[in-house]
């Protein structure tokens, strides 16, 4: 029985022993990062958390329980 042969590629990534600023390079603790754009990421109330979410009426009443509060919660 004959053995195969198979050539075999080894990649390494080039890895520096420098460190980031020696090399001309700055780190994220260094980078500057502009926040003066305005950029909504996440709404500040989502459609779930409102009244019509809960499948409540807008308007409540709130009101009416805050009049019906019990005495012992003063």
């Amino acid at each position: 029985m004959a053995r195969l042969r198979c050539p075999v590629a080894l990649v390494l990534p080039v890895v520096s022993t420098e460190e980031p600023a020696e090399q001309g390079v700055r780190g994220d603790d260094d980078r500057t990062v502009d926040l003066s754009d305005d950029f909504v990421v996440l709404p500040e109330q989502t459609s779930d958390d409102t009244d019509r979410g809960w499948g409540e009426r807008s308007g409540g009443n709130d009101d009416w329980l805050l009049a019906e509060r019990p005495p012992h919660w003063d």
